[in-house]
């Protein structure tokens, strides 16, 4: 690439940014350039309105006394100048154009050998509307203001009389608006990146949790199912052999039966592998219900916990998937209990409903602090996924303190319908 290659390369930012400046519609920021909290928004809204109203005052008081122009034509030009500060925090190229427009007019309105065309109150507030340029727009339509209000406004005053180095004092405060500007927009453009990105990784990582629970629930319902279906294979099998004067075609079907369910294992423990990791086996031992509940209870107490239980409803059946998630819930409370409030007392209730089964596990508060967690802080993720699995529903938040000085305690509500199971 040669010089004249760079050169080339280096013209079209600028043009771009020098259109985008001077032409309408362009580059707006689409939002208001102030505060995003209340409490600052509108006093800073209410001192931008003093500020224009005093401004405008200025520019046509000080043109008419100071410079002796005439009322019909300090008004316009004052207000040109001054009043498009009033919306520059929401449409800050549209401001800039206008006030530029009205300092242009006021040079060939006057000019002569070294006079000083604008009142310093209109320059005031050229230079706040430049700031809300920098904020609100992108380098390149920063630049491109900034070369056009040297270029196309302090240049002619300068070649009318205005003194030289007076030129380049507002050319210079004109930059200084711009690059402050453009550095505190750069800043607001970060800090909402960070915080969208912040707020993108806490979803994928509830995403993340949701997919691991899933996994899960499924290996371990393929644990359960697989035991009942080598079950069904080997009664299958040995059908023909309890009962000797069994007929042909009923040995026949129970081969058929047999067959089905070693080809339905096979594939099961196919797929569901995929969901387990290297080091991660199939379970050996029966999964977990509501009969281990006591081995629950008795492994939170050794953690410092106080725990009642109490069963309420008649006692009935469950399917395997109600009672492994039912004894999942409590576990994961139990846990979220031990490491967020150690030493509190916690209250399970199963409930045998007509319908479905309420498990209810409350704390009330830590008595200790609680040690730093450095977890992924997505058990909930995994209880409602369960309760979901089962058209049921999970809520869980915390209890309304009795007064301001009382510890606040945690509630895990579950509703899993018995399903088909009954």
């Amino acid at each position: 690439m040669n010089e004249n290659d760079h050169s080339e390369a280096g013209r079209p930012r600028l043009t771009a940014g020098v259109r985008s400046a001077v032409l309408p519609g362009g580059d707006e920021p689409g939002v208001t350039l102030l505060p995003e909290y209340r409490w600052l928004r509108y006093p800073l809204l209410g001192f931008l309105v003093a500020l224009t109203i005093g401004f405008t005052a200025g520019s046509i008081a000080i043109s008419v006394v100071n410079d002796d122009m005439d009322p019909g034509v300090a008004w316009p030009l004052g207000v040109l100048q001054a009043a498009p500060m009033i919306f520059a925090a929401r449409w800050p190229l549209r401001a800039w154009r206008t006030a530029a427009a009205g300092m242009l007019l006021i040079v060939l309105v006057r000019h002569g050998e070294g006079f000083m065309p604008w009142p310093v109150t209109a320059i005031l507030a050229m230079i706040v509307i430049l700031f809300f340029v920098g904020v609100g727009c992108d380098r390149e339509t920063t630049v491109g203001v900034g070369a056009v209000t040297i270029a196309g406004v302090f240049a002619p005053a300068v070649l009318f009389g205005t003194p030289g180095w007076f030129g380049t004092i507002l050319a210079g405060l004109a930059a200084l608006a711009l690059t402050f500007g453009d550095a505190v927009g750069g800043r607001h453009s970060a800090m909402a990146e960070l915080r969208r990105r912040e707020e993108q990784h806490r979803e994928d990582l509830a995403r993340q949790a949701v997919l691991e629970e899933r996994a899960r629930i499924a290996r371990e319902l393929h644990d359960v199912v697989a035991h009942h279906m080598s079950v069904i294979a080997m009664q299958a099998e040995a059908a023909p052999y309890k009962i000797p004067e069994l007929p042909d075609a009923a040995r026949q079907t129970f081969g058929v039966v047999r067959d089905a369910a070693r080809e339905a294992l096979t594939e099961t423990r196919r797929v569901v592998g995929l969901l387990r990791s290297d080091d991660e086996g199939a379970e050996r031992a029966p999964q977990p219900g509501l009969d281990l509940l006591d081995d629950l209870v008795s492994t939170a107490r050794r953690s410092g916990l106080s725990v009642a239980t109490v069963v309420t409803g008649l006692p009935r059946p469950l399917t395997v998937g109600v009672d492994l998630s039912a004894y999942r819930i409590v576990q994961e409370s139990l846990s979220n209990a031990s490491r967020y409030a150690p030493g509190s007392r916690v209250h399970i209730e199963i409930r045998y409903g007509t319908d479905s089964l309420r498990v209810t596990v409350t704390d009330d508060g830590a008595r200790t602090p609680p040690a730093e967690s450095h977890g992924g802080g997505h058990g909930l993720v995994g209880m409602r996924e369960r309760a979901m699995m089962l058209g049921g529903d999970l809520q869980a938040g915390p209890l309304e303190a009795e007064d301001a000085d009382a510890r606040t305690g945690w509630s895990v509500v579950a509703e899993l319908p018995y399903g088909d199971g009954d």
